[in-house]
């Protein structure tokens, strides 16, 4: 089947910023008394929006977090993506090849993160208004809503959509939504790029790619 539309998940798919995004979540986590490493984040919060990130900070913590504490995370997190940030590899030439083809972002982000880092790629033209965000949402992944919607604006059958997913969570919120799923190992963050591949597969994803050239549209 030649997919209708392709929906991407952004953080480790797109953007290549899983590595970054863990590491200073780890060290704001830290310094306000709650002691983690950057593999506890990428084991326990990794493709989770914000709000779902939270409630598992406080059960683990038995308390909350400090009311500041997003805005200050945020902070220091700007100041390590300024860092020699950049598209996940192959990304941009993947999307020069899609013609015409629909596509959207899926993402667990904030809207206003995914489009600064667009523009930062050079990668903004490609999705005009079809960026979808579960950002504030009570459901986030793995619940199919955000695919849903992005579905939705894009006017396409869910069941037509290919999607391109890198972590469990995203993988299931898109298996959910009917979608065809490949597992996509190909961002920094995938140390051991097999047993990643084997974690998805285990997941229920239809196809797996290692790198953009190894993911067809077509059949």
């Amino acid at each position: 089947m030649t997919p209708a539309a392709i929906i991407f998940d952004f953080d480790g798919v797109i953007a290549d910023s899983e590595v970054r995004a863990n590491l200073s979540l780890a060290e704001s986590l830290t310094a306000v008394g709650m002691p983690t490493t950057y593999d506890e984040c990428l084991r326990d919060y990794y493709g989770h929006n914000w709000q779902e990130t939270q409630r598992r900070i406080e059960a683990r913590f038995g308390r909350a977090l400090p009311a500041d504490f997003r805005e200050t995370h945020r902070t220091r997190a700007r100041a390590r993506f300024m860092e020699g940030f950049d598209a996940v590899p192959g990304a941009p030439a993947f999307l020069d090849t899609l013609g015409s083809t629909p596509r959207a972002i899926a993402s667990s982000s904030r809207a206003e993160y995914i489009d600064w880092a667009l523009g930062l790629f050079g990668l903004r033209h490609h999705f005009g208004e079809h960026i979808y965000s579960a950002d504030g949402w009570d459901r986030g992944k793995p619940h199919p809503d955000i695919y849903f919607a992005a579905a939705k604006g894009l006017g396409v059958d869910p069941a037509q959509c290919l999607v391109i997913e890198d972590s469990p969570i995203g993988v299931r919120a898109g298996l959910a939504a009917g979608m065809t799923v490949v597992g996509f190992c190909g961002a920094s963050h995938i140390v051991d790029r097999p047993a990643h591949g084997e974690v998805l597969r285990s997941t229920g994803v239809h196809h797996l790619a290692f790198a953009f050239d190894e993911i067809s549209i077509m059949g």
